[in-house]
This record gives structure tokens, C-alpha cells and sequence, in this order.
């Protein structure tokens, strides 16, 4: 864990991770999106 300052502030980093893709098209549906999820899950585990 590793905070960071700023000239007034303290911070703590996480991470917020957002696929987009033109025209927000929904490309990750269903059982994908599902499997994905989990992969991701495990990795950041």
C-alpha cells in the first residue's frame, strides 16, 4: 500500500478500469462477458 501527497491532500491509488469502444457498441455479452470478469478477477487477485 502507497499513499502519495499532494500540496493538501493524502491519496491512496486504486485502479478503476473502463472498456469503451466506438459508438459504445456492447461487444462483451453474455457468457464472454461473464468469463472475462473472472479472468480479470483472478489476475488482480
Amino acid at each position: 500500500m502507497q499513499y502519495d501527497t499532494g500540496k493538501h491532500c493524502v491519496f491512496y491509488h486504486l485502479y478503476h478500469i473502463v472498456w469503451s469502444t466506438k459508438y459504445r457498441y456492447k461487444v462483451l455479452t453474455g457468457e464472454v462477458r461473464l468469463r472475462v470478469r473472472e479472468i480479470i478477477r483472478q489476475i488482480c487477485g
